[in-house]
């Protein structure tokens, strides 16, 4: 009777700790936020939602675009639904001597070359919840960035929570 009692108690404790280790949420809440691990084909081909330039040390020009999804709520003015995803690509910021001859003074400048990698954002609010529903990626020639990088995402997009963790806005 005994062994009986022992044994049942031994199964009861084991159930209660598979049962905390395993309880939805409890290992969501210690790990750290995923990110997105994989280039997003097509991109090029998106809509532009914006461009923008960034001094200092970026020091770029800047595209940002939107698949799909996105257009649809960023012209809708609504929320950002389950699987839009932004891109954003980078040039240098170069003074254009052809066009500044042409135009008799320095006031032309272009995109050069690529700069600072590609970076999206990815709206799954239940994959990314650590991250604000958003999963950020940043790849330099097809590879993803060292995550001390990434762990720099949220924080910056926090700034901005009322606007969903996005800071650009449509430009129509």
């Amino acid at each position: 009777m005994r062994k009986i009692a022992f044994v049942l108690i031994a199964v009861a404790v084991a159930a209660g700790v598979f049962h905390i280790a395993t309880a939805p949420g409890h290992a969501a809440q210690e790990a750290e936020p995923v990110f997105v691990d994989r280039m997003i084909p097509g991109y090029r081909d998106w809509v532009l939602i914006s461009v923008a330039r960034e001094e200092g040390e970026l020091n770029d020009i800047r595209a940002v675009l939107g698949n799909d999804v996105a257009i649809k709520a960023y012209r809708e003015g609504k929320p950002f639904p389950e699987g839009a995803i932004i891109a954003r690509i980078a040039w240098s910021y170069d003074a254009s001597e052809e066009n500044n001859k042409a135009f008799g003074r320095a006031q032309s400048y272009v995109a050069g070359a690529p700069k600072n990698g590609v970076q999206f954002m990815v709206k799954d609010s239940k994959k990314y919840a650590a991250t604000g529903g958003w999963g950020y990626a940043h790849f330099n020639d097809g590879k993803s960035a060292e995550v001390a990088l990434l762990k720099t995402c949220f924080p910056c997009h926090a700034a901005i929570k009322e606007r969903d963790y996005v800071f650009t806005r449509y430009a129509p």
